[in-house]
């Protein structure tokens, strides 16, 4: 029995906490070839730099067109980028685009919307290599999901969403021309890298449980 609440408490303590995707904030854009951006997500400070196409940046307005629902939610992506209705919309001009975190972020996710053309393919070439985790038509050109090969995205009227495994505090790509598609970039649960318990930490810990066990042992 002292075994098992031991156990219970442990899990308790380590188990991961699973939330709803958020999605970035978009508040602020300046357009150009480089533009740059600022917003906001789950609490943590998120500024872009790179391409902004003028008259693109569409704030809070966007949500119609990231559907359906099917082709941004999947596997760890739990809610569609409609949720904010926000996205940084591009042409693929020559350059590196980079997504920078005020705070390292754990496993984040990027959307993206309407990559290529039917006839013309697209692509992202990322710093990192994501896995897809949803993809489909969207409502405004058709398409079909984007496809992963390694670092490189790719996409023929591409939608969907590519998750980066691991803590990253910037996420950089370069593009190819077609005009135009866009992204933005998300995460689920908390975002920041928990804390490292204290070795003192670790031993209140230890004092607490063996407590709870003998406690548990008498009744």
């Amino acid at each position: 029995m002292k075994r098992f609440y031991l156990a219970s408490a442990l899990f308790a303590i380590a188990a991961p906490v699973f939330a709803q995707t958020v999605w970035t904030d978009w508040t602020a854009a300046t357009a150009g070839t480089p533009g740059s951006a600022t917003g906001t997500l789950n609490g943590i400070g998120v500024n872009y730099a790179g391409e902004v196409l003028s008259n693109r940046v569409i704030n809070g307005t966007f949500s119609p067109f990231w559907a359906p629902a099917s082709s941004f939610v999947g596997g760890t992506a739990s809610t569609s980028p409609a949720s904010v209705g926000d996205i940084i919309t591009l042409s693929g001009a020559t350059g590196t685009n980079t997504v920078t975190f005020a705070s390292p972020i754990i496993n984040p996710v990027l959307a993206i919307w309407s990559l290529g053309a039917p006839s013309v393919a697209a692509t992202f070439t990322f710093s990192a290599s994501p896995t897809l985790q949803a993809g489909g038509p969207n409502v405004s050109f058709g398409g079909s999901s984007i496809t992963v090969a390694g670092n490189v995205v790719s996409g023929r009227e591409g939608n969907g969403v590519v998750r980066f495994d691991g803590t990253f505090s910037s996420i950089s790509w370069t593009d190819t021309p077609e005009f135009y598609y866009g992204f933005t970039v998300g995460t689920a649960g908390s975002a920041q890298v928990p804390a490292i318990p204290e070795p003192s930490s670790w031993a209140l810990l230890g004092v607490g449980l063996i407590a709870l066990a003998i406690k548990r042992r008498r009744a």
